[in-house]
């Protein structure tokens, strides 16, 4: 199927890699909608080994449910999806469940069986197959299916696939039947993989040596190369950031909040915003740079709200008060006692209510491109439906191939971002939560009204907003500045909500922002 041909037609192939799929007779067969159903099939086939009945309903199903019956279920539902009419696949008795891999293709295992076998050098043909498999996160989308033991299996699991890529893209990069141009885009991915281990490496062509420049950039001045020390610099922010470390807490109402810590030195929480996703959002065109920088001095701190990213998707709750407990788990797991937090967007607003809530904890507020109140409040009539009719829109064509609808947002947010991010935005976007989700948190962010609060505001506070932001106006910005004590304002020159790292009010918001933390000594 992946690697080499089969001898005979494959009954039944499964892939891991992206989002769980089963193809039987060349014919994909939809998957129950439980996304610990579909979290049990996973974990089953990836093991390969049978596994106590006892061990599945603890990391499946949480107490005072009854997990037994619940494993009953998915059984029953994971059997109409890989059984045969002769050949039983979920093999279950009184004790243990497993299930039966004869006659199953797996990509994961062909992957780990085309790299373990020392006898054959893969072709570049096959290389670039799994380069491309790899390219796919692992079980995309059943993070927190499970208890924390999944979550932490899940997560070794991903990066013994990231290790693997590595080893794929070296091979790739130093390969002698792929030509330099190729060799060229393999050794950049590899170099964003494993920087340090990209370091130094050149290519052996039989005519000349293939260019040693391994990282592309957005701006009109000079490729870096490896020798260059500001590529040096931007290799050990590239292996801070690969240290972040995932965890998990648990707000009262059970939700399951993923979040990660990066880099050393006082904390800095950020506040979710839209839309989060650990795995991505540090690694991307957009948001890297700017982590890298608050990584560089402090203990950097995020979480994917409720609704999208590694924390939990299917939740009753997903509301403004909502967002605020997932931030307070977030800093009672982790014992932060008092700290700066930075609010982007949405973002702004939950900070303001939790320093309200926790006036003892908040050292300092960082706000930028925020408003006090959604659009449901302050946006005129047709204003109104316009924004009803992107709900509905959201809903129909979010999760769809076709970005036009995704467009609505990427184009407001970064206006002046290049198409090689609004892409990667656009697709971000998709990968981080559902349709359904997406539109109910437009609708969230609607009603969010923190107005008579921002007089109660104790912290020393900085407001930073585009002036020229085709999201959230100006003139939101500077009445969120005026109505809390003493902030400072500062209006950057840009047309863009989230700011692009090769734009200079880019750099005029870290630097105010170092200047602020500086001077209030937090």
């Amino acid at each position: 199927m992946f690697f080499s041909e089969p001898e005979l037609p494959e009954v039944m192939e499964i892939s891991l890699f992206g989002e769980l799929k089963v193809v039987s007779d060349g014919r994909e067969v939809p998957l129950p909608a439980s996304r610990k159903a579909r979290a049990l099939l996973a974990f089953l086939v990836a093991t390969g080994r049978p596994h106590r009945r006892e061990r599945l309903c603890e990391m499946l199903w949480d107490l005072p449910d009854d997990p037994k019956a619940a494993l009953r279920w998915s059984l029953s539902k994971l059997r109409k999806v890989v059984d045969g009419e002769t050949q039983p696949r979920i093999i279950a008795d009184r004790e243990r469940v497993q299930f039966d891999m004869r006659g199953v293709e797996v990509d994961a295992r062909a992957m780990q069986a085309c790299l373990r076998d020392r006898n054959a050098a893969p072709s570049a043909e096959t290389l670039e197959r799994l380069a491309g498999m790899l390219g796919h996160v692992f079980l995309d989308g059943l993070d927190g299916a499970g208890d924390e033991a999944f979550d932490s299996w899940l997560t070794a699991e991903r990066e013994d696939a990231r290790i693997a890529r590595v080893t794929v893209l070296k091979s790739l990069a130093g390969h002698p039947d792929v030509d330099s141009m190729a060799a060229q885009k393999w050794l950049r991915l590899w170099q964003e993989e494993d920087p340090e281990g990209a370091e130094g490496f050149e290519r052996e062509a039989p005519k000349a040596p293939a260019p040693r420049n391994v990282r592309p950039v957005r701006s009109s001045g000079p490729v870096p190369t490896l020798d260059d020390p500001s590529q040096r610099v931007a290799n050990a922010r590239a292996r801070s950031l690969r240290a972040q470390r995932i965890g998990f807490c648990q707000v009262n109402d059970g939700t399951k909040i993923a979040y990660a810590t990066i880099g050393d030195g006082p904390p800095l929480l950020k506040a979710a915003n839209w839309l989060n996703h650990l795995e991505f959002d540090w690694s991307s065109p957009i948001w890297g740079k700017s982590f890298a920088e608050i990584a560089r001095t402090r203990t950097f701190i995020r979480y994917d709200e409720r609704g999208c990213g590694l924390s939990d998707w299917d939740v009753d709750d997903l509301s403004f008060d909502a967002f605020v407990e997932d931030l307070e788990a977030v800093a009672d797991k982790l014992g932060l006692k008092r700290f700066p937090l930075l609010g982007i967007s949405q973002g702004a607003a939950v900070s303001i209510e939790y320093a309200v809530r926790h006036p003892e904890r908040v050292s300092g507020l960082i706000l930028i491109g925020g408003y006090a109140a959604g659009w449901r409040h302050l946006a005129t009539p047709e204003e109104q439906a316009r924004r009803e009719a992107v709900l509905t829109l959201t809903e129909v064509g979010w999760g769809t191939d076709n970005p036009a609808y995704r467009h609505i947002f990427s184009q407001t947010f970064m206006p002046e971002a290049t198409q090689d991010d609004l892409a990667w935005f656009d697709e971000f976007q998709r990968q981080t939560t559902s349709p359904a989700n997406a539109a109910r948190f437009q609708n969230a962010f609607g009603h969010i009204d923190v107005r008579d609060r921002l007089a109660q505001v104790k912290a020393p506070t900085l407001v930073l907003h585009s002036r020229h932001d085709q999201r959230i106006p100006l003139d939101l910005g500077r009445e969120l500045a005026a109505g809390i004590p003493n902030a400072h304002f500062v209006p950057l020159e840009s047309r863009n909500h989230i700011l692009m790292d090769t734009e200079p009010a880019w750099l005029e918001c870290v630097e105010a922002s170092a200047a602020f933390l500086a001077e209030h000594r937090i």
